[in-house]
C-alpha cells in the first residue's frame, strides 16, 4: 500500500468517526441543479503530493484541520463588538446572539487595554470610545449579564492587561455557577505583535512574557478549553505588512512564545493544543486562501520537527480570521460591503476556524446597529446560499492556489531563517527589524497608491461627488463621568482591607519570578480591585516600556 493510499485509509476513518461525534449538515450535498457534491475532490494514486496536502484534519493541515471541515460545522460567527459602557455592550452582544451569530468578541477601550482606571488622568477623553469600559469585576458582570457563560463561547481583545481579564472572566462564571473547566473562548494575550505594530503595550517584554506563560500554566492546569493565546497578525498586517510579512511574523512570535513557556519548565503538549492564532483577510483573494493554508502548514511542521510535539493537536494551527479594517474606504462607504464579502469568502476557503466581519461604516465610527447586522448577515449567506462551505477546500489542487500556497511557504522560511539570525522574535523586536520591514512596505504600498498603480475604487478612481455623512454611532460623552461615579460607588462598598492585602499579595509574589501571579490577580478581582490598582502595582514592579 502506497503512503497516499494508506492516508485516504486513515482520513476516511477518522470522517466516519468524527460523524459520530458532529454529523454532517445534511445526508447528501448537492448543488441547485442537483449535482452530487463530495465531500473531497483529490487525485488518486502516487502522484499526488501527500506530503505537501495530505489530507483535511492530517498533517500537515495544508486542506483543513478536520476531517469534515464545515461539512458538519460551519466557522464559528463573531462580530467585535464593544462601546460605551458594559450595559451598552451587552445589549450589543444579546442582539447579535439573537441575530443568530455564535460566538462574543469584545473590543475593549483604550484604558481598559493599558491599564488605567476610568477616572485616571490618563484615561481622559478615551473612555468607552474604541471599546467597552471594564474598570472592575462589576462592570464585567455587567457586560456579562445574562449571557450563559457554559454555553457561549467568548473571544477578548486584549493583551498588556490580560491576564486581569481573563481572571475577571473566571469570576464572572464562577458567579454563575460556571466552573472554570467548561469556560470556552480565547484571550489575544499577544504582546509581541504590540510592540510591532500596535502599541497597547504596558510593561518591558520579559515580564510581559511571563505573564503569557503564567496564563498558559494557570490555564493548562485550571481552564482547560480556553484558548490561552490568539497570536495575532492581523494588527501586523494593518500597520502595513505584506501577506507573506504577516504569516511570518505572526508564526515567528508564536515560535517565541512556545520557547518562552518551555523554557517556563511546561512540557510542549500541555499548553500546544491551546494556541490560537488570528489573521487579517485582504482583498487579492486567492493570496490570502495561499497564505491560510501554507501558514497552516508551515505551523504543522514546525510543531512537529522542531519541538518534537506528539499529540497532533499541538500540530494543528487554528486560528479566527477579522476582514481587513484598513482597507475600508470613508468615500462610498456601501463598496466596504463588497470588499469583506471577498474578504470573507477567502478566510472561509482557506478554512478558518472563526470570522468576524467588518461593518461599512467602520472606516468612520463605531458600527451601527443596522451595519453589525449586515456584517453577520454577510457570513450567514456565505455559509448557507453559497455552496461553498459543501466541499473541503474547493480550491485545493488548483495550479495556481497550489503554487502560491507553496511560494508564500518558501518566502515565510526565508523570514523566520533571518528573524532566527537575528536571534528569535524577541529580539528582532528589540532592534526593530520587524517593525521597519512593515513600515518600508506601508510606504512603499502608498506611493502605489498616490500614484494610481493600486486601484482602490471610490478613493483614488471611479470617484463621485458625494457627502460622506452616513448615520453613524457615537458615545455619549456622559458616560465617562457616569463611569467615573461607579467607580467611587464600587471603591466606597468594597472591603477594602481584602483589596490591600490581595493588592500586598501581588507586590510581594512578583518579586519571586517562579511564582504564577494568576492566582493572586483573581483573588484582588474577586475583591473588586480595579484594572488600575492592579496594573499600577505590576507597573511599580516591573516598570514601563517606553518604545524604540
Amino acid at each position: 500500500m502506497s503512503t497516499n493510499e494508506k492516508s485516504e485509509q486513515d482520513w476516511k476513518s477518522s470522517v466516519d468517526s468524527t460523524i459520530k461525534r458532529f454529523p454532517e449538515r445534511k445526508d447528501s450535498f448537492t448543488t441547485s441543479s442537483n449535482i452530487e457534491v463530495d465531500r473531497l475532490y483529490y487525485s488518486e494514486g502516487e502522484n499526488d503530493s501527500s506530503d505537501q496536502l495530505g489530507f483535511p484534519g492530517q498533517y500537515p493541515y495544508t486542506r483543513g484541520i478536520q476531517p469534515t471541515m464545515y461539512r458538519s460545522r460551519f466557522w464559528t460567527m463573531r462580530q467585535y463588538a464593544g462601546f460605551g459602557s458594559a450595559e451598552e455592550t451587552n445589549k450589543r452582544f444579546r442582539y447579535l446572539l439573537d441575530q443568530g451569530q455564535t460566538g462574543l468578541s469584545v473590543a475593549f477601550d483604550l484604558p481598559t487595554q493599558i491599564g488605567y482606571d476610568s477616572d485616571d488622568i490618563m484615561a481622559e477623553g478615551e473612555v468607552g470610545k474604541v471599546g467597552v469600559a471594564i474598570d472592575s469585576l462589576h462592570d464585567m458582570e455587567q457586560l456579562l449579564d445574562q449571557i450563559p457563560l457554559d454555553k457561549v463561547s467568548t473571544s477578548m481583545t486584549i493583551n498588556a492587561s490580560a491576564s486581569v481579564l481573563l481572571c475577571m472572566y473566571i469570576a464572572v462564571g464562577e458567579k454563575q455557577g460556571v466552573p472554570m473547566e467548561k469556560l470556552t473562548g480565547t484571550i489575544q494575550n499577544d504582546i509581541l505583535k504590540e510592540y510591532i505594530a500596535r502599541g497597547t503595550y504596558i510593561y518591558p517584554p520579559k515580564p510581559s512574557m511571563r505573564l503569557i506563560t503564567n496564563i498558559f500554566e494557570y490555564c493548562q492546569k485550571n481552564v482547560p478549553k480556553f484558548n490561552t493565546i490568539s497570536i495575532s497578525g492581523y494588527h501586523i498586517r494593518e500597520a502595513g505588512s505584506t501577506a507573506v510579512q504577516e504569516a511570518a511574523f505572526t508564526i515567528a512570535n508564536g515560535i517565541a512564545y512556545v520557547d518562552a513557556a518551555l523554557e517556563s519548565g511546561l512540557d510542549v503538549d500541555t499548553f500546544a493544543p491551546r494556541l490560537a492564532f488570528f489573521f487579517n483577510a485582504h482583498n487579492n483573494f486567492f493570496e490570502e486562501v495561499a497564505k491560510f493554508r501554507a501558514a497552516r502548514r508551515i505551523w504543522a511542521k514546525i510543531m512537529k520537527e522542531q519541538y518534537k510535539a506528539k499529540d497532533p493537536k499541538s500540530w494543528k494551527m487554528r486560528f479566527h480570521t477579522q476582514t481587513g479594517g484598513s482597507t475600508l474606504t470613508a468615500q462610498q462607504p456601501d463598496n466596504n460591503i463588497v470588499r469583506v464579502t471577498l474578504q470573507a469568502l477567502a478566510a472561509v476557503m482557506g478554512g478558518t476556524q472563526s470570522l468576524h466581519t467588518n461593518s461599512r461604516d467602520e472606516a468612520l465610527s463605531l458600527p451601527t446597529e443596522d451595519s453589525a447586522r449586515i456584517a453577520l448577515r454577510t457570513q450567514q449567506i456565505i455559509a448557507n446560499e453559497s455552496g461553498v462551505a459543501d466541499t473541503i477546500d474547493p480550491l485545493g489542487g488548483s495550479y495556481y492556489v497550489e503554487e502560491l500556497t507553496n511560494v508564500i511557504e518558501e518566502q515565510v522560511q526565508e523570514y523566520l531563517e533571518r528573524i532566527n539570525e537575528i536571534g528569535g522574535a524577541v529580539q528582532a523586536v528589540e532592534e526593530g527589524y520587524m517593525q521597519r520591514e512593515i513600515q518600508q512596505n506601508a510606504y512603499e504600498t502608498q506611493k502605489r497608491i498616490e500614484k494610481e498603480e493600486e486601484v482602490i475604487v471610490g478613493l483614488n478612481k471611479f470617484k463621485i461627488d458625494e457627502e460622506v455623512n452616513p448615520d453613524l454611532l457615537k458615545v455619549d460623552e456622559a458616560l465617562e463621568s457616569a463611569q467615573i461615579k461607579s467607580i467611587e460607588v464600587i471603591r466606597k462598598n468594597r472591603d477594602q482591607e481584602s483589596v490591600d492585602n490581595t493588592l500586598a499579595a501581588i507586590r510581594k509574589h512578583v518579586k519571586t519570578k517562579d511564582t504564577n501571579l494568576i492566582p493572586f490577580i483573581l483573588d484582588a478581582v474577586k475583591a473588586y480591585a480595579t484594572i488600575g490598582e492592579i496594573c499600577n502595582v505590576l507597573r511599580d514592579e516591573f516598570g514601563e516600556y517606553i518604545g524604540m
